[in-house]
C-alpha cells in the first residue's frame, strides 16, 4: 500500500532580494492508497508551494522536514527519480513544449517509469482508449505537448498522463481552474478512474468545492499561512463554501 509521508516540512524561495522567504512553516500530511485528500486555502497560502517542493523544484528550498514514500526518502531523489518512484505532479500552469508530440512525449514518460518501452501497436492502443475515455480529438496525439492548447485541452492532457503513466501517489494542483462544467466533468471522471482501484493516492489542491461535487474527497486539509491549520471529512469542505476562509487567515496572523 503506497504511502506518501510528509513530516515538518519547511520550505523556502528567494524573494529577489538576494535572501530568502520562508512559505510553509511545517506542513504535516499522510496520503495512503485508497484515500482522497482535498487541501483548500486562499490564494497564496503555499498550497503550490508544497506541490512543487514534494515533485523537486528548483526555485524551492527544502530547509528541514522529511517527505518519504512507502518509507524511501523523496527528498534526496532526483525529480526522475520521484517520478519513477511513483509520484506524479499535475500543474497549475502545464508548459508547452514546441517540437514534441503528444505521443512521443507519452511513449517516453511510460518508457522511462516502467522501465522498459511499450510495445508501440499496445501504447497506441492503450493512448486511443484513454484519450477517448478524456473526450481528446485523436489528432492532438501528433500536435506539440500542450502548444496551442487551450486551458481546458491542457488540463485534460494532465490527467491522460496520469492514466497512462499509473503513479502511487498523483499532487493535482488546481487542475479545476479554468475548466468550464463539460471539462470539470470529464476531468474528474479520469481522477475517479485513476483512484477507484484503490490502489493510488490522491491529493487534490483547490480552492473551490465545485471539482468535490464530482471526486469526492475521504479527508478535507485547510492550508493558511504555509502550513495545515484544520482537518475534517467532506463536510468541512461545505463549511468552507459557507464561511470561507477569513477565520483561519486571522487566527494565523495573530501566531
Amino acid at each position: 500500500m503506497a504511502t506518501l509521508e510528509i513530516r515538518d516540512l519547511h520550505v523556502s524561495v528567494a524573494d529577489g532580494s538576494d535572501g530568502t522567504k520562508e512559505i510553509l512553516r511545517g506542513v504535516d500530511l499522510t496520503v495512503k492508497a485508497g484515500e482522497t485528500h482535498a487541501l483548500m486555502g486562499p490564494n497564496g497560502s503555499g498550497k503550490s508551494t508544497l506541490a512543487y517542493a514534494v515533485a523537486g523544484h528548483p526555485k524551492y528550498e527544502v530547509t528541514s522536514g522529511t517527505v518519504t514514500l512507502d518509507g524511501e526518502d523523496v527528498l534526496g531523489m532526483s525529480v526522475d527519480e520521484r517520478a519513477r518512484a511513483g509520484l506524479f505532479l499535475a500543474m497549475q500552469y502545464p508548459v508547452e513544449v514546441p517540437g514534441v508530440s503528444v505521443s512521443n512525449f507519452l511513449r517516453s514518460a511510460v518508457t522511462a517509469v516502467r522501465g522498459e518501452a511499450p510495445k508501440l501497436r499496445e501504447f497506441s492502443k492503450e493512448m486511443k482508449r484513454a484519450m477517448d475515455e478524456l473526450s481528446i480529438d485523436p489528432a492532438f496525439a501528433q500536435r506539440s505537448l500542450n502548444e496551442g492548447f487551450s486551458g481546458g485541452e491542457k488540463k485534460r492532457h494532465e490527467i491522460l498522463q496520469l492514466e497512462m503513466l499509473k503513479p502511487k501517489v498523483a499532487v493535482l494542483d488546481e487542475t479545476d481552474s479554468g475548466l468550464d462544467v463539460d471539462a470539470l466533468k470529464v476531468v474528474s471522471e479520469g481522477v475517479n478512474r485513476f483512484s477507484a482501484g484503490g490502489e493510488t493516492g490522491v491529493l487534490l489542491i483547490t480552492h473551490y468545492t465545485r471539482i468535490l461535487r464530482y471526486v469526492k474527497p475521504d479527508f478535507v486539509h485547510v492550508f493558511a499561512a504555509g502550513r495545515v491549520v484544520a482537518e475534517g471529512g467532506p463536510e468541512l469542505a461545505d463549511q468552507l463554501e459557507n464561511e470561507g476562509y477569513e477565520k483561519y487567515v486571522k487566527a494565523e496572523a495573530t501566531l
